[in-house]
């Protein structure tokens, strides 16, 4: 039997995590504000942020890369005022995670925006109701399955990025590697025996996950109360 390190099963549900959250506070703002500009400009500005999900994973690290790291300009603000790298470490998988998981958030949550009736806000604009008001208490409950099922892709997504991380955080050994990473090293290092046994394990623990959200999201929806 192969001895297995949970360490990169544990990194990647971490980065996974924190990448969704991220995603959650950033992308559903954004979806609603292409939502309610719509035309042209949001037409294109949907196009770009959506683009990570049919650019090639390592298109997205490279361009992740060129724009933080050490010798960008980024890099060397963030390395000469706060003494802080971004490529390489477990901050670098978090951001490749949540550049290629955010798109999925916000495309379902600007379609789930643009199935809700006007005339319920017209209806509470009337009545006086703030705008953050009708957000929070008429919106956000209505749009409920449509971004739960965004959070949910977008955590999948993150769980399972292997390019975009691998070219930005690398694959150093207890610090950086996730569970897909150490899967590619079993195989080339020709331990099959780990590759399955860890392909296994991310198999499960994808469906359990998945399964946990899924009925997080029914439970969420009125037909279930």
């Amino acid at each position: 039997m192969a001895d297995v390190n949970l360490f990169p099963l544990f990194l990647s549900l971490r980065v996974a995590a924190t990448a969704t959250l991220l995603a959650i506070i950033i992308g559903i703002p954004i979806a609603y504000l292409l939502h309610k500009s719509g035309g042209k400009f949001a037409d294109i500005l949907d196009s770009f942020l959506t683009l990570p999900i049919v650019l090639p994973p390592t298109v997205l690290g490279y361009y992740l890369l060129v724009l933080l790291g050490r010798q960008s300009t980024i890099g060397q603000f963030l390395e000469t005022r706060f003494d802080m790298t971004i490529v390489f470490t477990p901050t670098g998988a978090v951001i490749a995670a949540l550049v290629v998981s955010i798109p999925f958030l916000i495309k379902s949550s600007r379609s789930a925006f643009s199935s809700i009736d006007p005339t319920l806000m017209k209806a509470a604009r009337v009545l006086g109701r703030s705008e953050l008001s009708i957000f929070f208490t008429i919106i956000v409950p209505l749009a409920w399955r449509g971004i739960a099922a965004g959070i949910t892709l977008a955590f999948a997504r993150a769980l399972g990025d292997f390019g975009a991380t691998l070219m930005v955080a690398g694959s150093i050994p207890n610090e950086t590697m996730t569970m897909p990473i150490a899967i590619y090293d079993a195989l080339l290092a020709g331990n099959r025996e780990l590759a399955n046994l860890l392909v296994l394990i991310m198999t499960t623990v994808s469906i359990i996950v998945l399964y946990i959200l899924n009925r997080l999201e029914k439970k969420g929806t009125p037909e279930s109360r």
